[in-house]
């Protein structure tokens, strides 16, 4: 059945911006480990490094587990594509001069339009535009921090 309307936001994302909907929260919803996957080995060398610079600060701010491996990849995969069309774009530019005359568009740019759409809305789901990370609180006092507690207080 095709969901109608927007996609609910995970809660871990709700109490992070404070709940600003102030509607009930899921207290059902399951709570994987925040703990980062392992990068994956099929990933390109690009995609990697991508990989390494963000997996830690998701995985710091209770943005990742395990689970969402797939996720991320995909976001970092796009990423390489992404960047690997931006730097033809840059080295041989955005036209071409057809043999009849014509000036016409390159591929990459459709190319590099394509995952950049991709890369954005992987990193809505991960809190990763500032826009995102503008309605997100950071975790007030560390370790001895309870969510429900703070919940309740709102």
């Amino acid at each position: 059945m095709a969901q109608v309307g927007r996609k609910p936001k995970p809660t871990a994302l709700k109490i992070l911006e404070g709940n600003p909907g102030k509607r009930p929260l899921n207290i059902n919803e399951p709570k994987p480990i925040s703990k980062a996957p392992k990068c994956p080995s099929w990933l390109e060398a690009e995609a990697k490094k991508e990989w390494r610079r963000i997996a830690k600060g998701l995985e710091q701010i209770g943005a990742l587990a395990e689970i969402d491996m797939a996720a991320l990849a995909g976001y970092c995969q796009a990423y390489a594509r992404w960047k690997e069309a931006e730097e033809f774009i840059s080295k041989h530019g955005s036209l071409v001069k057809t043999p009849s005359g014509y000036w016409q568009q390159v591929p990459q740019v459709n190319i590099a339009s394509s995952y950049l759409k991709i890369m954005l809305k992987c990193c809505e789901q991960f809190g990763l535009t500032p826009s995102a990370r503008s309605r997100i609180v950071a975790d007030k006092s560390g370790d001895d921090f309870d969510v429900m507690e703070d919940i309740l207080k709102a």
